[in-house]
């Protein structure tokens, strides 16, 4: 992988920048998506990268906004399997077993920036960055996350954080329960709670904030809530996700009609249904009695992008 590419590619949501540096907000914006078959776009880099003019298709951008995204102070990037996480590392954020930030001084950058222990043969295929913890989603579909977990956003039936000292990361950082037989595809990091797209075309999230699961109970916090004990997202009979985004707040999804839903926090309309009211938190609120979004007549989506305050 060349990171200029990555930083080049990702930096066509909003420009083209010359560094990773230039390019780190930017890719809070990004979406993480599976196609029909769950399995992830390849991509060839240097083609691209030696093309003239640089463009890219929806497949290239959807497939880079995996390897590069910003939390609110701490940004990760995957470079051939390896992620590489750099900022603010008050909770272990980071995931380098203390609490040292990164980047703030010389030599901390380059080859001095080791890459985050995921476990023994275990290689990341997309990254996400919520507000102060982070997900891998592994080349086996397990999901790994570490940082801050004062809700449950682990996933892990407690609420210590991880990545914050010696002995919690590779091997000892579990991986998320999903449930029996299920693996990931897709995985999004919120500001207080977790998402994840499951390869069979389901949406379980965890933590707190917006799962969708018709009350406000945090989940993943204590024992027993997790694997088959956490419920799918309803979102209506017979609906599947093909597309997930669960920045900050508030949920949304594309289903496999199209249709565009939305859950979660609606101070700002963000749920694009009207009203400001919040979605998910409250019996009768999810499946067939969550609306989709009006994208116009015969519009249909292709992909969605939940983030602060609004949806795209």
């Amino acid at each position: 992988m060349n990171i200029r590419g990555l930083s080049l590619l990702v930096g066509l949501l909003v420009a083209v920048p010359a560094t990773v540096s230039e390019a780190h907000t930017a890719a809070n914006s990004g979406f993480v998506a599976a196609s029909s078959t769950g399995q992830l776009p390849s991509i060839e880099t240097e083609t691209f990268i030696n093309s003239s003019p640089r463009v890219a298709t929806r497949d290239q951008v959807t497939e880079f906004s995996k390897l590069l995204d910003s939390g609110d102070e701490h940004n990760c990037v995957i470079d051939e399997g390896d992620v590489y996480c750099w900022g603010a590392n008050f909770y272990g954020q980071l995931g380098l077993g203390d609490t040292e930030s990164r980047g703030d001084d010389p030599g901390e950058m380059g080859d001095s920036l080791e890459a985050v222990n995921l476990g023994a043969g275990l290689s990341a295929v997309s990254i996400s960055a919520g507000q102060a913890h982070t997900c891998a989603l592994l080349d086996n579909g397990q999901v790994k996350c570490w940082g801050i977990n004062q809700f449950g956003q682990l996933g892990l039936g407690d609420t210590e954080i991880r990545g914050d000292d010696p002995g919690e990361m590779g091997d000892d950082l579990p991986a998320v329960a999903l449930g029996s037989g299920r693996t990931a595809v897709a995985v999004s990091a919120g500001e207080f709670r977790t998402c994840a797209l499951l390869d069979d075309a389901s949406v379980k999230c965890w933590g707190g904030d917006g799962l969708g699961l018709g009350d406000t109970e945090f989940r993943g916090d204590e024992p027993n809530e997790m694997g088959d004990n956490l419920p799918v997202v309803n979102l209506g009979t017979g609906q599947t996700v093909q597309v997930l985004s669960a920045e900050m707040s508030h949920s949304c999804v594309v289903l496999a009609t199209g249709q565009v839903k939305c859950w979660g926090r609606n101070d700002n309309g963000e749920l694009g249904l009207g009203d400001t009211e919040f979605r998910g938190d409250g019996p009768a609120e999810m499946g067939d009695d969550l609306p989709a979004v009006a994208l116009g007549s015969g519009r249909t989506a292709v992909a969605v992008m939940a983030t602060d305050g609004f949806s795209c």
